[in-house]
């Protein structure tokens, strides 16, 4: 028993209850640090690097420059992503693909009014991507929490769990279809300047509350189906081996010999 013990915690079955955690009913998300490394990192690919570099082409040379250089950006990322993992996140798929139409209908004409299309358009564009997914088996909003967060959901599956990821995402596709309306009102209704401030307002003001309405509806029904959510558990330090134990060498079998022999060569 104690053998298999100090096997276990050697091979460190015992040290790592992470890997069983996701089977208890919880779901866990990274510790602090590792959490806001993972959000930044998908973050920054996602938004800051074409941001970035939409930024300094627009310096040098003007507005469609720095088109033209954001979506080279973040175009250039998505193919590094998918030679270097296999795979391309959901996030940046969708800035990619909103940026690409926002560069498209700007570069297609000088016309002011195609210019401000591109905000209504980039909205629908979210809107159509979350509510393609929202009645599949992978939710866009589900896969945006494993990858923007790294949420491990239980192993088991849970129909409760699944039924939230889906209502989420057409949450988060009604919000957009609202904006999509809302920003087209407002840019037949209203100067360009006031519209690019109301906007942005509005933009703001609808992702915080669906922001905040999706997480109070994700922890209501993680209360409803009896599970939990918490920071995975920090790795365990292995205790150094222990060193091997030799024992000494006995001198007194061999003494014994020596004596034997000696007394029979007395007797003979």
């Amino acid at each position: 028993m104690t053998a298999a013990t100090v096997r276990a915690r050697h091979d460190g079955a015992a040290s790592f209850p992470a890997a069983n955690a996701c089977m208890a009913g919880y779901l866990e998300i990274p510790r602090p640090l590792r959490l806001i490394l993972t959000a930044g990192w998908n973050l920054t690919e996602s938004v800051g690097l074409p941001v970035a570099a939409y930024v300094a082409a627009a310096w040098l040379d003007g507005r469609n420059a720095g088109l033209i250089a954001g979506l080279a950006a973040i175009w250039l990322t998505a193919v590094i992503r998918k030679v270097v993992t296999g795979t391309v996140p959901s996030l940046l798929t969708i800035s990619a693909v909103v940026l690409t139409v926002q560069t498209a209908v700007v570069l297609a004409t000088g016309e002011l009014w195609l210019f401000l299309l591109q905000f209504p358009l980039a909205n629908f564009c979210m809107c159509v991507l979350f509510a393609r997914t929202a009645r599949g088996p992978n939710p866009l909003v589900a896969r945006l929490a494993a990858e923007v967060v790294a949420l491990r959901q239980p192993a088991t599956h849970h129909p409760g769990l699944h039924r939230f990821f889906q209502g989420a995402t057409w949450l988060w596709a009604g919000i957009f279809l609202l904006l999509t309306a809302g920003l087209a009102v407002l840019m037949v209704t209203e100067p360009t300047k006031t519209f690019l401030m109301l906007s942005t307002a509005a933009t703001v003001a609808l992702v915080v509350a669906g922001t905040g309405a999706s997480t109070l509806w994700f922890l209501l029904v993680l209360r409803r189906l009896g599970l939990r959510l918490r920071f995975a558990p920090a790795r365990a330090r292995l205790p150094p081996p222990a060193a091997p134990q030799y024992e000494r060498p006995s001198l007194s079998g061999t003494a014994i010999k020596m004596v034997t022999h000696a007394a029979r060569e007395e007797q003979g």
